[in-house]
């Protein structure tokens, strides 16, 4: 995955694309009915986690570290909305919209020169690199929770297929 040598922004950025794989892994192979269909009783399916980091991505990157002005779907009456999956959304529209949201994630990332740089985000200062390992756990916890959806509808578990 990276050296030793490696500079601390370029070895968060791979760990955070590996976990981003893994995301995209665990859609591979499934129908479009499992992979929107609720496995635990919070309602989380394989494609409302893959939206709801699409959104994280666009929050921590677009809004917080670039300043952009985003839209996000629901409001403070509908926290779940970006977990929501609705009837004309399908596995590839979803991997687009998150595949989008990390490249332009990536971008942002190659502009950042100090990590040790602060954003406000809810009402705190937070450095770059703070948010930078905040991703990479966000991620990562997250493709588990897809491993575990993943193996109630199929068995299939862990993070890339053997070979």
């Amino acid at each position: 995955m990276t050296n030793l040598n490696t500079p601390e922004r370029e070895t968060l950025g791979r760990y955070l694309d590996r976990y981003r794989d893994v995301v995209r892994w665990k859609l591979q192979g499934v129908s479009e009915e499992d992979a929107r269909r609720p496995m635990v009783p919070s309602g989380t399916s394989l494609l409302g986690v893959t939206q709801h980091l699409a959104y994280v991505e666009r929050w921590w990157f677009q809004m917080v570290i670039a300043g952009d002005d985003v839209e996000f779907p629901g409001g403070e009456g509908d926290p779940d909305a970006d977990f929501r999956i609705e009837d004309d959304q399908t596995i590839q529209s979803v991997l687009d919209f998150y595949g989008s949201e990390c490249d332009r994630s990536r971008e942002i990332l190659a502009g950042l020169d100090d990590l040790e740089e602060v954003r406000e985000a809810h009402g705190s200062d937070v450095s770059l690199r703070r948010i930078l390992v905040h991703m990479v756990e966000e991620v990562a916890r997250h493709a588990g929770h897809m491993d575990i959806i993943r193996e109630l509808i199929d068995g299939e578990t862990g993070d890339f297929p053997e070979g």
